[in-house]
């Protein structure tokens, strides 16, 4: 028994009390699978199709990009991407707001490029997947903001 969890355990976590879930993820045709490890050591797979993100159209940029370049998210040069500098009290709250934004852009499998520097943490959104802005890189630029407002 020691054995499977000693192959497991860099890269398993509970999933539920009933299950080990071991986050494979094989890209292929855009299915990401889970491999689950049962109470009695079989393996089960699970699959959930990731949908294809598409870049924003010249009429979505203009509609959603606007509010966010007004509260202070700029164009990166040579990027098709946004980007802002969030400055806080201290470490803690810099920390606090990245723990905030960490949980939803896991939900949302859709994480920032940021860096933190005690009281500073710089944001730039883009999807690599579609090669530039989409919906996704709109929604958690705009829950950093409504959450640090």
């Amino acid at each position: 028994m020691q054995s499977v969890f000693k192959v497991l355990k860099p890269v398993a976590f509970l999933h539920s009390k009933s299950c080990i879930s071991h986050q494979s993820w094989f890209i292929n045709n855009n299915v990401k699978t889970t491999l689950l490890l049962k109470p009695d050591f079989t393996l089960q797979r699970q699959f959930s199709r990731k949908t294809k993100m598409a870049k924003l159209t010249e009429q979505e940029r203009a509609e959603l990009l606007e509010p966010l370049l007004k509260t202070g998210w700029s164009m990166v040069e040579g990027r098709d991407a946004i980007y802002k500098e969030f400055l806080f009290k201290n470490f803690n709250e810099a920390f606090g707001f990245m723990s905030r934004v960490a949980l939803l852009a896991d939900k949302m499998d859709h994480h920032p490029e940021w860096f933190n520097v005690y009281n500073k943490v710089q944001v730039t959104m883009s999807t690599h997947d579609c090669g530039g802005l989409s919906t996704r890189d709109i929604k958690v630029a705009t829950f950093m903001d409504d959450i640090t407002k």
